[in-house]
């Protein structure tokens, strides 16, 4: 299959905006916010609306006012009611006796609820263009719009000069203070991203010391052996009929998947990729591949049946959205983060924001998994180090009540037997459960590398992890969830860039993750097939 054939047909910009404009009219009627006229000498600053690595000791000065700046995002809010509705809406669909209970809402439906106004979106909308700048998306929920134009406009409409940046031999921009939007749209604007183009890291997945033949690595067929998936397979629950995105920031070669599968005996089943409307192609990023690689073949190696998507952007955070948006399918994965302390220079609101995402994945039906970071307990500090001197920190988007977080494990054989001497077809040779502790790789490597874990700053315990030998401080606490991740010891094995490499880190299991969840969703649609495991329901 070519790229373009497995390419998702997503619609198109002019089509986006034709079915907002129904939507529009059949939508229930919302409180108007915009409430003020257009007054170009009144403005409201975005407090914190910059990124921390556009540092002043950087600043090459003024970017050329002509080039064209793509994928920004105008982040809406709701109103206190709204945001109100929406807790006590999540929390009826968790409760059994609730009538609310599972019923996920479609995106129109979301819009209608907790999204902005139609005549405030018009406005909006209406402003951005006639500022110069370009409407290239519109949210189905109404909370967020899509958009680009050059410097010169950008700086004028948001009174916000963008600057170059050297940062460590890379050229980059940034807005160098703080924008500024209309007074008017205070009651509905929440902040701006993409005013730079400084884009989350992926975390630099821990490559192993390892080659073939000097001990055991890890492929989708140990996996299904040790964590007891094997049953389902046997059952032919493999991923049929169910939908798992992948998000992130960069094209991808199939070629190296196709070769992954075909040297595991998984079926052949292309992952099927979809480019954000609105958003450039990115090309190959080699600083992102291997983490797209690894996330797109262990969530199909996992569940080998289902449907892949990548969903990709120049950001995965826009790529996120997107999905989320457009309700792309029932699982997502992410394998990229931030220490919640250096978000950006308004850590709290920045966090806000993601959480609305999870929350509105939470109302449609998504389950968002996310890896929760290779730097122990000291999230700040980079796997580069020999030491932690950042102080205690958790990994942003796991972190989030409304999403799972997902650690690491490194096996414990002691003297057991848990290897087979010979591969069998599908090139895995463990034979059943083995023992796990927790991954810590820091005095084996030489610098940190062990599984994010601790409590946040941002987000309060939630119900479900109230109880005996949960600390009692109030503070939500990752991971919900660990699975092998290891790098020295029985790392993962990824084809990418035309060749195998062996990896490890929490971005591994957290596309396992969701891949065994594809799996569970289509056990529990299959009702006759679960008293076949003796699973109670």
């Amino acid at each position: 299959m070519t790229k373009n054939e497995g390419r998702l047909l997503a619609r198109p910009a002019g089509a986006a905006l034709a079915g907002l404009l129904v939507t529009l009219s059949l939508a229930t009627a919302q409180p108007v916010r915009i409430t003020q006229p257009l007054d170009s000498s009144k403005s409201t600053v975005l407090i914190g609306n910059r990124t921390l690595q556009a540092r002043p000791q950087d600043d090459q000065g003024p970017l050329d006012i002509g080039q064209r700046i793509g994928g920004m995002t105008l982040v809406l809010k709701s109103s206190a009611s709204q945001a109100a509705d929406l807790g006590k809406f999540l929390r009826q669909q968790r409760a059994p006796s609730s009538p609310s209970f599972h019923r996920w809402l479609t995106a129109e439906q979301y819009a209608e609820r907790f999204g902005v106004g139609p005549p405030d979106l018009e406005k909006v909308t209406g402003w951005l263009e006639s500022e110069g700048l370009r409407v290239d998306y519109v949210a189905r929920a109404r909370n967020w719009i899509l958009f680009s134009g050059t410097a010169g406009h950008v700086e004028k409409a948001f009174q916000t000069p963008i600057h170059r940046f050297n940062v460590q031999g890379k050229r980059h921009f940034a807005n160098s203070v703080d924008p500024s939007i209309p007074a008017a749209f205070d009651p509905v604007v929440s902040f701006i991203r993409g005013l730079d183009d400084f884009r989350v890291e992926p975390r630099g997945v821990p490559i192993a010391d390892f080659t073939a033949g000097s001990g055991h690595f890890l492929v989708p067929g140990d996996l299904a052996i040790v964590y007891d998936v094997q049953p389902l397979y046997q059952l032919g629950i493999t991923g049929t009929g169910q939908k798992v995105a992948v998000v992130g920031q960069t094209d991808v070669q199939l070629s190296d998947i196709e070769h992954f599968r075909a040297e595991y005996g998984l079926p052949v089943n292309d992952p099927r990729l979809v480019l954000v409307t609105g958003s450039s192609d990115p090309g190959i990023s080699s600083d992102d591949l291997i983490e797209s690689d690894l996330d797109l073949e262990y969530a199909g190696g996992i569940a080998p049946n289902a449907t892949v998507l990548f969903v990709y952007s120049t950001d995965v955070w826009t790529s996120l959205a997107f999905a989320i948006d457009q309700d792309l399918a029932p699982v997502i994965s992410s394998s990229y983060g931030y220490c919640e302390p250096q978000i950006s220079s308004s850590p709290a609101s920045t966090a806000a924001y993601f959480q609305s995402l999870a929350q509105e994945g939470n109302a449609k039906g998504i389950t968002w998994v996310a890896s929760s970071g290779d730097s122990g307990a000291a999230d700040c500090d980079t796997t580069s180090k020999q030491m932690a001197t950042q102080g205690l920190a958790v990994d942003l988007p796991a972190s989030i009540p409304e999403v799972t977080g997902v650690g690491g494990t490194e096996f414990a054989e002691g003297n057991g037997n848990y290897w087979a001497t010979t591969n069998n077809s599908n090139g895995s040779s463990a034979l059943s459960y083995i023992p796990e502790i927790a991954w810590n790789d820091t005095a084996a490597i030489g610098k940190l590398l062990a599984s994010g874990g601790g409590a946040s700053i941002f987000f309060a315990k939630p119900a479900w992890q109230i109880d005996a030998g949960v600390p009692n401080d109030n503070a939500r606490h990752v991971p919900d969830i660990s699975f092998a991740a290891a790098v020295a010891h029985d790392p993962y094995q990824i084809y990418t860039g035309g060749a195998p490499l062996y990896v490890g880190g929490t971005s591994a299991p957290a596309p396992v993750f969701a891949g065994m969840l594809a799996l569970l969703n289509q056990y529990l649609e299959g009702a006759s097939l679960i008293p076949s495991l003796g699973w109670e329901t």
